[in-house]
C-alpha cells in the first residue's frame, strides 16, 4: 500500500456560534470566533489517498488530475468564502475546522476512482492547530 498527499490551500472567513445560545453563552466557549464581523484563516489542506501504483505508470494516481479534483469539489467553494454563508456542503454546520474536515471529506470521496481511496483529510487552520480525519 502506497500513500500520497497532495498539499493545498485556501482562505476562509467563520464565526463560530451556535444560534441556540445567547451570546453570553457563545462568547464564553468560542471567545472571540464568535465575534459578530466573522474572522479567517489561511488553511492548509493535505489530502492523503491510498493504494497500489498501476503497473504501467508507477503511480498511485496522477497528482495533477488529484489537484484538479481538490480544486473543483472543495477549493472552488471554499476559498475565498464565508464558511457560514457561502459553502453549500457546510449549510447547518457548526463551521469548526472538525467538522470542516468531515464535510471536505464528504466531497472528495465521492469523487475519487474506485482504484484509490481516500486515507486521511489533515486540515490546518493556523501553523500550531489542525484536524485529522480519517473517515
Amino acid at each position: 500500500m502506497v500513500y500520497l498527499t497532495r498539499l493545498e490551500h485556501f482562505n476562509a472567513a467563520h464565526k463560530l456560534y451556535n444560534p441556540k445560545w445567547s451570546k453570553e453563552q457563545n462568547e464564553a466557549v468560542f471567545g472571540v470566533c464568535a465575534n459578530d464581523n466573522w474572522h479567517g484563516h489561511n488553511y492548509d489542506l493535505y489530502v492523503t489517498i491510498k493504494g497500489d501504483p498501476h503497473p504501467d505508470t508507477g503511480f498511485l494516481f496522477d497528482v495533477k488530475e488529484l489537484s484538479k479534483l481538490i480544486k473543483i469539489y472543495v477549493i472552488d467553494y471554499l476559498d475565498h468564502k464565508n464558511l457560514n454563508l457561502d459553502v453549500p456542503f457546510m449549510d447547518g454546520k457548526m463551521c469548526s475546522t472538525e467538522n470542516l474536515a468531515i464535510a471536505i471529506w464528504n466531497e472528495l470521496a465521492a469523487h475519487l476512482p474506485d482504484s484509490v481511496k481516500l486515507h486521511c483529510v489533515k486540515l490546518y487552520e493556523t501553523q500550531r492547530i489542525y484536524v485529522e480525519y480519517f473517515g
